[in-house]
């Protein structure tokens, strides 16, 4: 193929999709709380974003040519970019904060209100609530060029401000930083109103109504919220020799120190007092980033929702999946059956279960576990040390290095360690990203085992809020294979062709991927039926991107659900027009990861860790599992034609009307509303 095909950068496609995640916030129909979430989402997820992926574009920038000379890109070029379409974001963020959320709170007689919307009475408490609270927390600098250059911590509130001395003859212009305290107070201060209205204040702005008082020799002049945000890479010199977990350790402590990555500041802040602060912290203009009033948003997740019922989503309580809770004994029913639920659909007890009884079973002698994202308040962990006290076997492999759970990964080592479980942690050079579960019963003297596989990490908060498929199996096929995976962990080692029915990242996943797309192109080629459906969070790998291309070409018809990062441009004529393209943003959280393949007839489904992204395919231990039972099958191609159906939350990824809702005639299919409905159904039947 001459033309390999276009290729977006995935840090451009990505701020694509977090923008589909403002479209929420602004979106009339969705519920005026959730509303206010989304901003929080949105902004969190542009937290994290800046201190990973802007970070190392900026380290790339600094370490110069001769390290970036072999990329296919500019670092300059993309930061560029990435600083272009934040700001357009941010000001739209700004406008839908302005000049929807207030007002329509407003409708609800929820006020936001500032010092000249005040009453005597609420004045009073605001000017009490600062000097008993707040005053307390305050750490005042005056700045003294580079002088004096205190640390700003990570993600923290302040105000940067200018004055002059009340002595006129004093016509210097002084600048300082003020710390706002609102981790410690919270960011929305509910104040004493008369009637039905609720009133809140923004802590910043009692701090600014006060600010006099931090500084009484001089005349306040201006006062304009900044945060910075700093470099979140561990940046571990060698992972192949010395104590892994103990230079995690000391890297973790080195990471809200790190160099910065943006200084958010407010864009009414005038041009002296911005190039002040960038002498003093030694800013660039790439390190700059205007935003609104306000700063650290991801606070939205705490505004008060005041017992307003009407202004948050309906109610979907998770469907039990009786065949499993309800069970006398679990062990029994995944005998007798495979059974894969969909969360946060299903309720997620049926994992806590085979956990629990695992635990106390007589006859379970091993439980095995992989571990990536840990719950901090955990059921399964526990029942995993009570294993332990009854006699079990237990070994549980932690990842430590999942970005931002580091730290709540190594606790939960330890007390697993001090409870007697054999933890096993991180490798060194790739990351374990498989979600899978073994345990081993001896009943008569015969040995069975018992698998669980998912798309979601074992994790009873994040089972809540996202969409991930789990399967529990008996079947000899997926048990051997499953000790296997055990085994490569364990021994670092796996047999010779250890792996037909499993996919395993850096073993053979991407191989089989390959393989599998390449049979849809033979069969297209011959004249029959051939497609491709693949649902993931993230598709980013070019080479599988071009592999699609050219399938696309040989009539190969793909279809593409992908929820976040989507390098691939479909629709083009004569190099994707067999390619749709859509993601879906809701109240969940897309996170499952679907395969399916035509294969003439025969048609074959996996479920997956993996999403199609280079770290996934080559740098870590995934794992992707079939489908085999018929009926299953069947479940999983119905979920997967309902989300293909949405007509009210899809957005189109072509490269004509990209993040533009799919919309059609026809009933309104809002896909994760009808999905529940159709496993409500489906259970009550199954009961």
């Amino acid at each position: 193929m001459k033309n390999k095909g276009p290729y977006i950068h995935r840090d451009i496609s990505w701020l694509a999709f977090n923008y589909r995640v403002l479209q929420e916030a602004k979106d009339q129909n969705v519920p005026l709380l959730e509303r206010i979430k989304f901003l929080a989402i949105y902004s969190s997820n542009l937290d994290e974003f800046f201190r990973v992926r802007v970070a190392n574009h900026k380290y790339l920038v600094r370490a110069g040519k001769k390290t970036f000379k072999d990329l296919e890109f500019s670092p300059k070029l993309i930061l560029s970019e990435i600083m272009s379409i934040v700001d357009e974001q941010q000001r739209e963020f700004s406008d839908i904060f302005q000049n929807q959320i207030i007002p329509e709170l407003k409708k609800e007689k929820i006020n936001i209100l500032k010092r000249k919307k005040l009453n005597q009475h609420q004045k009073n408490f605001t000017e009490t609530y600062f000097h008993d609270y707040i005053l307390p927390h305050i750490q005042p600098v005056l700045l003294r060029g580079k002088k004096i250059k205190p640390f700003l911590m990570n993600s923290a509130l302040y105000l940067a401000l200018y004055m002059k001395n009340k002595d006129e003859e004093d016509k210097e212009k002084y600048y300082a930083i003020v710390k706002i305290p609102s981790e410690t107070l919270g960011r929305f201060i509910i104040i004493p109103t008369e009637g039905k209205s609720k009133d809140i204040i923004i802590i910043d702005d009692i701090v600014r109504n006060h600010v006099e008082a931090i500084f009484p020799g001089y005349i306040i002049e201006g006062t304009y919220s900044i945060k910075l945000t700093r470099d979140a890479e561990l940046y571990i010199d060698d992972e192949y020799s010395g104590d892994l977990i103990e230079k995690i350790r000391k890297s973790l402590n080195k990471r809200n120190v790190g160099t910065i990555s943006r200084l958010i500041y407010d864009r009414e802040m005038p041009s002296h007092l911005i190039d002040y602060l960038k002498d003093v912290f030694d800013l660039t203009k790439l390190d700059l980033l205007e935003e609104g009033r306000y700063h650290n948003n991801s606070d939205f997740f705490k505004f008060p929702s005041f017992g307003f019922h009407h202004l948050k989503d309906i109610p979907l309580p998770p469907v039990e999946y009786s065949a499993l809770e309800r069970s006398f004994n679990i062990f029994d029913s995944i005998d007798q059956q495979d059974h894969l639920l969909y969360y946060p659909f299903h309720s997620y007890q049926s994992v806590i279960t085979f956990f629990e009884q695992a635990s106390t079973d007589p006859r379970v002698t091993h439980i095995k576990i992989f571990q990536y994202r840990v719950a901090k308040t955990s059921k399964i962990m526990n029942a995993l040390m009570n294993a332990t006290k009854n006699g079990k076997q237990v070994t549980v492999f932690i990842e430590v290095k999942a970005r931002f759970d580091e730290r709540n990964n190594l606790k939960w080592g330890e007390k697993l360690e001090d409870a007697g479980v054999n933890v096993i942690y991180s490798f060194p050079g790739v990351k374990v990203h498989a979600k899978m579960a073994l345990v081993r019963r001896v009943v008569n003297g015969e040995e069975s085992f018992y698998t669980y596989l998912s798309s979601g990490n074992f994790n009873e908060n994040t089972a809540t809020l996202y969409s991930d498929f789990g399967l529990f199996t008996s079947d000899k096929k997926i048990i051997d294979e499953t000790l296997n995976v055990f085994n490569l962990i364990e021994t670092k080692t796996a047999p010779d062709n250890s792996f037909k029915y499993l996919g395993i990242g850096t073993v053979n996943l991407k191989q089989k991927l390959v393989a599998l797309v390449k049979s849809e192109m033979e069969h297209a080629k011959q004249g029959k039926e051939a497609y491709i459906t693949l649902k993931m969070n993230s598709l980013q790998d070019e080479e599988m991107i071009h592999l699609l291309y050219e399938a696309s070409q040989c009539g190969v018809k793909v279809k593409l659900i992908v929820r976040g990062i989507c390098s691939l441009v479909a629709g083009i004529k004569g190099m994707s027009e067999n390619i749709e393209a859509i993601s879906i943003v809701d109240r969940f959280l897309e996170h499952a990861r679907v395969f399916i393949f035509g294969n003439n007839g025969n048609e074959l489904i996996y479920i997956a860790s993996s999403d199609w992204m280079v770290r996934n395919l080559h740098h870590r231990i995934e794992t992707m599992f079939p489908i085999l039972d018929e009926e299953l099958k069947n479940f999983v191609r119905i979920i997967i034609r309902i989300q293909l159906e949405d007509n009210v939350k899809a957005r189109l990824l072509d490269f004509k009307k990209l993040n533009k809702y799919k919309r059609n005639k026809g009933l309104p299919v809002r896909s994760q509303f009808d999905i529940y409905y159709y496993i409500k159904r489906r259970e009550e039947n199954n009961k």
